[in-house]
């Protein structure tokens, strides 16, 4: 059960806000605000060297809370200074030649898809995007076509896109990746912290996320999976230091064993411990307890916001999460934000630019998004509803 008193009372500063922006930097609990400022406080002391070299034990709790996280070891973690860190680590350990083939969706984050246009501009790639079927769902036919047509490099799936609800099926896609040994990226930046993301069940090969949103980290944080298979097959990022690799001799390194090989040897590790007391907490409560609270508060908030006239709701999918988007018939994003932003509510107006392809096909032009968390209320999901319904 959420001890719900006790959430909030980690929160001193919530008062008579609505914050509805957890897919964009939630709040932070004390535990972790308190954490962070005693590690400055410490180096204001000794410096950052020293500092780093006396709490080296707790920083190395990092990588186990990552781990516990996403059941995996320690070994398969590396630290990243945000979730488009991890993902460009990840793609630039990938040996690109003309002609290789990524498959991809139109729901993929509008960072990956820029990135994936630039490898189109210096390697001459490819890309494939999977079919949607009727209700936005991924069309599991069409991605097996792909792959049987093309033999592609890699296949990179957003978990949950950063515009819509919706939650991609990367299990079965992960499915075929290991079967026919297709390396697999997820974006898994909206969605680890607000449900269960499992590197087991999923089969991925790279897994990038961010702290700031659902695990209520420190902005500038994040982390990358990096499965066995893919470290024991010796990859590793293009642009590698100290921290990642030993100079050996002259014209040769070796490359660290574990998933460290993809970090940098400067760290803010303040963050790494602030980052490492919200994995801490999360896991704390449990990801299956939070999962099941945020379902709650959606089924609500979904059906307080279709009861309004003139109110559509974007988000398709067999299976969506804690991301609601929506338009209001006669009614600017702007006018929408000035409303919204007069009582005190928390949320991202999401533009064209982020959503190219998605919101071509829904025919608009941007998007409200609300994007609750296990800190708000069911009252609070009534009361953003009575707002939005008197715009």
């Amino acid at each position: 059960m959420i001890d719900f008193d006790h959430i909030r009372n980690d929160i001193p500063y919530y008062q008579d806000k609505l914050f509805l922006n957890s897919a964009g930097a939630s709040l932070m609990p004390r535990p972790v605000v308190k954490s962070i400022t005693a590690y400055l406080n410490e180096e204001e002391k000794w410096g950052g060297y020293k500092t780093k070299e006396l709490f080296e034990n707790v920083l190395s709790e990092f990588y186990i809370q990552a781990a516990f996280l996403l059941d995996c070891n320690p070994q398969n973690i590396a630290f990243t200074h945000d979730a488009t860190d991890a993902y460009s680590k990840a793609l630039t350990s990938i040996d690109f030649k003309e002609n290789d083939v990524i498959i991809t969706t139109d729901d993929d984050y509008a960072s990956n898809h820029i990135q994936f246009i630039s490898l189109v501009e210096r390697f001459k790639i490819k890309i494939y995007r999977i079919k949607n079927i009727k209700n936005g769902d991924l069309d599991i036919a069409d991605f097996k076509r792909l792959v049987k047509q093309h033999t592609p490099k890699l296949v990179a799936i957003t978990h949950v896109p950063t515009n819509s609800g919706l939650i991609q099926n990367i299990t079965e896609i992960g499915e075929v990746c290991h079967k026919e040994q297709i390396l697999f990226m997820v974006d898994a930046c909206q969605s680890v912290g607000q449900i269960e993301v499992n590197v087991k069940k999923i089969k991925c090969d790279f897994l990038s996320a961010t702290g700031r949103k659902f695990l209520r980290g420190p902005r500038g944080t994040g982390f990358l999976y990096v499965s066995d298979r893919v470290l024991e097959l010796g990859y590793k990022p293009l642009l590698i230091d100290g921290r990642g690799a030993e100079w050996k001799s002259l014209d040769h390194f070796e490359v660290q064993d574990t998933a460290k090989r993809f970090e940098t040897w400067e760290a803010p590790y303040a963050l790494i411990i602030g980052f490492t007391e919200a994995l801490r907490y999360a896991n704390t409560i449990g990801i299956e307890v939070i999962q099941t609270y945020n379902k709650g508060l959606m089924i609500r908030l979904r059906a307080n916001l279709a009861a309004i006239k003139h109110i559509q709701i974007l988000d398709r999918g067999s299976k969506q999460c804690n991301i609601l988007t929506f338009v209001k018939e006669g009614k600017s994003l702007q006018e929408i934000k000035k409303n919204l932003d007069k009582h005190q509510v928390y949320f991202t107006l999401s533009t064209f630019e982020w959503g190219v392809i998605d919101y071509a096909k829904k025919g608009i032009e941007g998007s409200i998004r609300l994007s609750p968390h296990y800190f708000n209320s069911l009252d609070e999901m009534a009361r953003i509803a009575e707002i939005i319904e008197r715009i």
